[in-house]
């Protein structure tokens, strides 16, 4: 048996300044320090090619064994950028989608193949971590568990939420959707879209 923990990179920096030094926020490393002390170690972890994936990997405490540009889950003609957030059930809208077998299905199945890879390079036992975007995460989780109720999962991704999936033999067997507490909000940072404004995805 071996563990795959996907999350969403944390909170990062807002406007120009965002740009100029450490893409998370002060919170973002705080928060991200306090999810990955609540996670076993990790066997090997993977993240994007964006500054805050790698950020949040390590601010969770953890080195970084890979760094991969992940496919974008925003494809034209099918996902425009933050759409999940105008979708009711966007784990479910995301089935439709894949199920069409158009672009966004090879950029689900491609994401996945890494996870898989990714799996394969831990022990049995041993736990993987991937740290990605939002609206590229959503689709692949439903493309690994194509016959679960998606209508359950709730909604899109925010920062630090994922899965934890678990693997037996090659064969992905079971998901835990991943949430983290609601945060107070300032009131500069209302959120908007089911995320904070000014926030890079």
């Amino acid at each position: 048996m071996r563990t795959l923990e996907v999350v969403r990179h944390s909170l990062t920096r807002k406007g120009a300044e965002s740009w100029k030094a450490s893409q998370l926020s002060p919170e973002g490393v705080r928060l991200a320090r306090q999810l990955g002390e609540s996670l076993a170690r990790m066997d090997y972890v993977a993240v994007g090619d964006q500054p805050r994936h790698l950020e949040t990997a390590i601010a969770m405490g953890f080195a970084v064994d890979e760094q991969t540009a992940w496919p974008s889950g925003y494809v034209d003609g099918e996902v425009r950028h933050h759409d999940q957030w105008t979708w009711d059930e966007p784990f479910v809208h995301y089935a439709t989608l894949l199920a069409k077998g158009r672009r966004l299905s090879d950029v689900a199945q491609e994401h996945l193949s890494h996870w898989l890879r990714i799996l394969d390079a831990v022990p049995d036992g041993g736990t993987a971590l991937v740290v990605s975007s939002g609206g590229s995460i959503e689709p692949v989780l439903v493309a690994a568990f194509p016959d679960a109720d998606h209508g359950a999962w709730g909604g899109a991704l925010h920062q630090l939420e994922g899965a934890t999936i678990l693997a037996d033999g090659g064969r992905l067997t079971s998901i835990t959707l991943r949430r983290r507490p609601v945060l107070p909000r300032r009131r500069t940072n209302e959120l908007s879209e089911g995320r904070f404004v000014g926030e890079a995805e």
